[in-house]
């Protein structure tokens, strides 16, 4: 069975920066994809961005575009996503995802088959 742990999220002030991390288990690595959705209070989840582990392909949504970067360590199971500029409309819970093969389209949260907990992000202003 597949398990998903998010960590790093807190409280920063806008113009700051965080690092969420996920760690997978229980399955092979090498055959996801791994992505971060996220959801503020009263909205729907939105898409943040996607690693793609065959040619280590990155993709992210337009709100995060040039301020988050999504990577992955192989040999730890883990992504991760390195959030900068932070801004009061990033707060939300941040929730990782992982696929059991490549979809395309890697931005609608159907597209995935394992979801973590979730981990709180909270940008002040």
């Amino acid at each position: 069975q597949v398990q998903l742990v998010e960590s790093g999220g807190g409280l920063v002030q806008a113009g700051g920066s965080l690092r969420l991390s996920c760690a997978l288990s229980g399955r092979t690595f090498g055959r996801y994809s791994m992505a971060w959705f996220r959801q503020a209070p009263g909205k729907e989840r939105e898409f943040v961005a996607t690693f793609r582990w065959v040619g280590s392909s990155t993709y992210y949504g337009d709100s995060v575009k040039g301020r988050f970067t999504i990577s992955g360590d192989s040999a730890k199971n883990t992504v991760y996503v390195q959030m900068t500029s932070l801004l009061p409309e990033d707060t939300a819970v941040y929730y990782c995802a992982a696929a059991d093969f490549w979809r395309g389209n890697y931005h609608l949260a159907s597209s995935y088959d394992h979801w973590g907990q979730g981990t709180q992000v909270t940008v002040s202003s």
